[in-house]
């Protein structure tokens, strides 16, 4: 029996039983996890969306009365492909950039390495090369015309929201970036031999 007005020994921990000495390793675990979560249910709503969601419904809005021909099925490469490199870049975010694709959650550090060598949009152009690839294995112009609205929009958000916030937060490391890597399709860029 315990006297009275003595109270058990409390663990000392940082919290769900972890001991103090692990907190900080605790801590980095769950920020990594939330990284990790917060890009899979993003990439559900965002990307699924522009990617299924929304061509489910324009499919079943406007169905395509044609069979799928030996010709259409060209258009999987174009979907594989793009969905290859949504994933690839998710990735990269989460395990280099330190957070997700979704502009309220952005990586912590910039991130130039993996397809982004290349371009500097390259999930916008993966995402759009599915929807393509949908409209042409669907023969919809409903979907060309949404992979139409789907770029334009990317390209406004990129531009005029995406970018100067970049500059502001990276600075001149992100204004080189710009001034190597193509904003959209990775085209090599010529040196001016003048600038060397």
């Amino acid at each position: 029996m315990r006297p009275q007005g003595i109270s058990p020994r409390k663990p000392l921990d940082g919290g769900c039983g972890i001991p103090e000495t692990n907190n900080l390793v605790a801590n980095i675990i769950t920020e990594t996890c939330m990284v990790w979560l917060k890009t899979v249910i993003f990439t559900i709503l965002v990307p699924g969306g522009v990617t299924v969601w929304v061509p489910m419904l324009l499919l079943w809005i406007t169905p395509s009365a044609d069979k799928i021909g030996p010709f259409q099925l060209l258009g999987l490469i174009s979907i594989v492909i793009g969905a290859v490199t949504y994933f690839w870049c998710a990735w990269d975010f989460a395990s280099m950039g330190g957070g997700t694709p979704a502009p309220f959650s952005p990586t912590q550090n910039m991130v130039a390495q993996g397809l982004y060598r290349f371009s500097r949009n390259p999930m916008y152009v993966g995402v759009t090369m599915v929807v393509l690839g949908e409209a042409w294995l669907f023969k919809s112009w409903a979907l060309f015309i949404w992979a139409a609205m789907d770029f334009t929009f990317d390209y406004i958000f990129v531009k005029y929201y995406e970018e100067p916030g970049l500059i502001k937060q990276y600075g001149k490391p992100y204004l080189d970036y710009i001034n190597r890597t193509p904003r959209w399709i990775p085209i090599p860029r010529f040196r001016n031999a003048a600038s060397d």
